[in-house]
């Protein structure tokens, strides 16, 4: 009997990806009110890089070594004690923020969305951060309505491009700003390009925006906020911008602090920072049902997210590297089967 086998993705140390390390772990337990799962598919997201980085509000307090993998879909192996809406085999997803890069791992039960048996398991783990989060952005946050105007900043990133679509089933009018090669994946998309290089955003619409969604940070949103029509919102969901300038924690930290000083402008402009794990902590039941309503529009065809590659272990360092620098227009996604194939294979 081949003995099971738990790999992980580590972190060592804080710092570069040649900090990450593929280690065998203990093989875990599911403990009272929890299931273990396979994992199928945990993708990658740039979240991850501030993981790794030590630049996450959410994982400041956390130490190295710790396993990395923000999302999981996998199935349930073993089922722990009190569980009795599952069976061995359903297949589950859950937004972990680390933990998932693994073979195995525990979940709590209460905690998981039931995934689709008729569905791609990397599409559906591709789904879990970056489509719930546009999705909250558009419906639980902005609330927006049939003909508003719409910008989001990163628009081929994996939150841009799910904004566009699902802003575009909602009816939206959308913009998106991109470098000039992305320009026709942003339009095939549905929206107006806006080669961000070369174009002004703050001239395009007369009058304003709306709702601008930014997740670039550049010039600590100032811009975005000028953009904005009276009344309009501003939801900064990220900080790619200082990121990328190896900024510190502590000055982007009072970036988003200042979003919620500009409340008290005259000219009824808005501007929060969203969090999709905050949002969860207020409203778990609004995850579980935003998640699984996008996995049902993913069973019936009626979204598509874009995969880069599929991964084995092996590749999630150079995987990172490719993350922060950027540019790619789909999602990279673990899958631990892929190891497990080219293992039988060497052997």
């Amino acid at each position: 009997m081949v003995e099971q086998r738990n790999r992980v993705v580590q972190v060592s140390r804080f710092g570069d990806p040649g900090r990450l390390e593929v280690v065998d772990a203990p093989l875990p337990t599911a403990g009272p009110g929890e299931v273990r799962v396979r994992v199928l598919a945990s993708s990658l997201n740039y979240t991850e890089v501030l993981i790794r980085r030590h630049l996450y509000p959410q994982t400041m307090r956390l130490q190295p070594p710790f396993v990395m993998g923000y999302d999981v879909v996998g199935a349930i192996d073993q089922l722990g004690e009190g569980v009795h809406d599952f069976q061995i085999g359903d297949r589950v997803a859950d937004m972990t923020v680390v933990g998932s890069n693994a073979d195995y791992r525990t979940l709590r039960a209460s905690d998981v969305a039931r995934v689709p048996v008729d569905v791609d398991a990397a599409e559906a783990a591709a789904l879990i951060l970056s489509w719930t989060t546009a999705h909250q952005l558009l419906h639980r946050v902005a609330k927006v309505r049939r003909g508003q105007r719409v910008l989001v900043h990163g628009a081929a990133g994996a939150v841009g491009q799910a904004l566009l679509v699902l802003g575009r089933l909602a009816g939206v009018e959308l913009w998106g700003t991109v470098r000039r090669e992305h320009m026709t994946l942003v339009q095939d998309l549905g929206a107006t390009a806006i080669d961000y290089q070369h174009e002004d955003f703050t001239r395009i619409v007369p009058g304003g925006f709306d709702v601008i969604v930014d997740g670039v940070g550049e010039d600590g949103y100032r811009r975005s906020y000028a953009s904005l029509k009276p009344g309009g919102l501003l939801c900064a969901i990220g900080f790619s911008a200082s990121v990328r300038a190896q900024r510190r924690m502590l000055p982007i930290l009072m970036e988003i602090a200042r979003l919620y000083l500009w409340r008290l402008l005259p000219g009824g402009k808005r501007a929060r920072f969203y969090s999709v794990n905050a949002m969860r902590a207020r409203h778990p039941a609004w995850f579980r049902e935003d998640l699984e309503q996008l996995f049902g529009l993913l069973a019936t065809g009626g979204i598509r997210p874009r995969i880069a590659e599929r991964i084995s272990f092996e590749a999630v360092a150079d995987a990172h590297r490719r993350l922060e620098a950027g540019g790619l227009e789909g999602k990279l996604v673990l899958c631990p089967d892929l190891s497990s194939r080219r293992s039988q294979r060497a052997a």
